[in-house]
């Protein structure tokens, strides 16, 4: 063969293969970089309960009608059933203050089990007691309208939603309430609260199973504890909140102090919220059991108060 022939072919394999390991080269690093860029694409933040809230972050407030914002028919002025946004409640006050997008889902009646199944009893949210599936939910706008339970829209909203900073739970009320309206003696004996105490946080460690869960939320949530709305169910009250409290511990749940604010405020009103004003007062004299706008700021306090901020 030909020396220079020879010496062109080999040197013509040789650019050859100089090329084909190039373009492999170029080739991989091009997979390397579209891999990279798919999986930066496709990446959810991940969030954990020390992700302060911060501005513009989202909250999603959960519970009965103290965290809707809820006025009996006799506060005056009358309420407007029929306009959601003229309710205000400890969510909206907050959501003002940190500048924070605001999803109100909370139901005026919710039981802890409603919440859960809106086939459920509850106290006037989906359905009402002697009057069938007729409730709230059923007559007036919420600030949110979503299907099915209150829980359900929980799960699908934190999926699809990755800037939840803040979830908060405020239910159980009016558990208490049912109890009270089915009961001969008003719910007055040990056995029948705590049956009602069972089932509260039985529910609660539903809910926030699920939020952890199945919406794989781990950022901050708030348990709102409840405020007491007399004397004689002061001892109940406080009872009750601790109980809930140490049960739901292995959630990482913060404690929303709002019973602790209620009674500092209360303390120069011989520990009476109505005096102090903290409840809604009512036009034919008294007070209701839901938070005047004072008594929402105070809860939107002990809310601040508990979370971590940015």
């Amino acid at each position: 063969m030909n020396t220079v022939l020879a010496g062109r072919r080999g040197h013509a394999v040789r650019s050859a293969l100089v090329a084909i390991c190039a373009i492999g080269l170029l080739a991989a690093a091009s997979s390397s970089a579209l891999a990279k860029a798919n999986n930066h694409k496709s990446k959810t933040p991940t969030i954990n309960t020390r992700t302060p809230v911060t501005s513009g972050s989202t909250y999603l407030a959960l519970g009965d009608s103290v965290p809707f914002g809820y006025e009996e028919s006799s506060v005056v002025p009358a309420p407007n059933y029929a306009d959601a946004s003229s309710f205000l409640g400890y969510p909206e006050l907050l959501g003002s203050e940190l500048h924070l997008k605001i999803v109100n889902a909370a139901c005026p009646g919710e039981t802890s089990s409603s919440l859960i199944d809106p086939t459920a009893q509850s106290h006037s949210c989906e359905n009402t007691l002697g009057k069938g599936n007729v409730g709230y939910r059923t007559m007036f706008p919420l600030h949110v309208s979503y299907p099915g339970s209150q829980l359900g829209f929980a799960i699908s909203y934190l999926k699809k939603h990755h800037d939840v900073r803040l979830v908060s739970l405020m239910v159980g009320g009016d558990d208490l309430f049912l109890c009270q309206e089915t009961t001969a003696d008003h719910c007055a004996s040990l056995p029948e609260q705590a049956g009602v105490l069972g089932t509260i946080v039985k529910n609660d460690k539903t809910i926030l199973s699920a939020i952890r869960n199945q919406a794989h939320y781990g950022g901050q949530v708030a348990l709102v504890n409840y405020y007491s709305i007399s004397a004689s169910l002061t001892a109940l009250t406080a009872l009750g909140n601790q109980t809930i409290a140490t049960a739901l511990k292995p959630f990482h749940v913060v404690v929303a102090d709002a019973f602790g604010e209620f009674a500092a405020a209360a303390a120069h009103s011989g520990g009476d919220p109505c005096t102090a004003g903290l409840l809604t007062q009512l036009s034919g004299g008294g007070c209701g059991v839901h938070p005047s706008y004072a008594g929402q700021s105070l809860l939107a306090q002990a809310v601040e108060k508990a979370i971590r901020l940015g």
